[in-house]
């Protein structure tokens, strides 16, 4: 059966080591584009992190999806329809922060427009992610925020020893209630139970009518998993963790060697 929806993974997969896509992964993907077959950025970032790599792969037609914040927002990317959105309350805001206290580990809350830090000292890693994401940082002590906010995750940010450290602290009953995730060495999200890249491509995909079979995930990362053992064809870059690599159907070359052109040459459009 032929793949009719590619869900690709930004960092480490579809942008290079100088965060940049390649003329051929570009060509690559526009080309299966115009075929109509469905190119979905699927992303830790939020929305305001994509925005450059959706224009320049000209990803803004009426057909035209995005998942964000690790699986907690799909939406249209022209009309901004919201096809799924799992996000997390007041009462889970104050018990991950609580908790991130008593582990040990630097946090940030992010909602649909911007990142907000209770610590004074500001971690490096979150100025790092408002920078990369382009998103405007804020610093709110606990009391100052308010159940209204649209909390959509929540990371935990710190040096990799020190994170490490903090996440052999948290007991496995915090995790099982909410969907947590390594997406770098020195970023550990925390969504709502519903929320991961797999569940947001399972739900595009019914929405649009499109078989699991008919489905290709391609990622590097911890975050990448549930898509890609969802998939009909999931692959795992040459430069993914062993995890991933031992999860995927398929390997392709590394993010620095046109590995997302490879697979989409191969198996979508050869």
């Amino acid at each position: 059966m032929s793949i009719k929806l590619v869900a690709i993974d930004i960092d480490g997969t579809l942008l290079n080591s100088d965060r940049k896509i390649t003329p051929r992964v570009k060509n690559a993907l526009q080309s299966a584009n115009a075929k109509g077959i469905s190119i979905v950025l699927c992303t830790g970032r939020p929305l305001p992190g994509v925005q450059d790599q959706l224009k320049e792969l000209n990803l803004f037609g009426e057909n035209d999806y995005v998942i964000t914040y690790n699986g907690a927002l799909v939406q249209a990317t022209k009309s901004k329809e919201i096809i799924s959105q799992h996000t997390l309350s007041y009462d889970d805001f104050l018990e991950i922060e609580l908790m991130s206290r008593k582990v040990g580990s630097h946090l940030h809350t992010i909602d649909d427009t911007t990142i907000y830090t209770a610590n004074r000292d500001i971690s490096n890693f979150t100025v790092h992610e408002a920078f990369l994401v382009n998103m405007p940082l804020k610093y709110r002590t606990v009391e100052e925020m308010t159940p209204d906010l649209n909390i959509i995750k929540m990371m935990m940010i710190d040096e990799p020893s020190i994170l490490d450290q903090a996440i052999d602290k948290i007991p496995e009953s915090f995790k099982e209630k909410f969907t947590t995730v390594k997406s770098t060495e020195f970023y550990y999200e925390i969504l709502n139970r519903n929320a991961s890249k797999g569940i947001a491509l399972k739900e595009l995909a019914k929405h649009l009518g499109i078989a699991q079979e008919e489905t290709m995930a391609i990622g590097d990362n911890e975050n990448d998993l549930s898509m890609i053992d969802y998939a009909g064809i999931g692959v795992a870059m040459g430069n993914a963790t062993d995890s991933v690599k031992l999860a995927a159907d398929v390997h392709t070359t590394s993010h620095d060697e046109d590995g997302v052109a490879n697979v989409i040459e191969k198996y979508v459009l050869g």
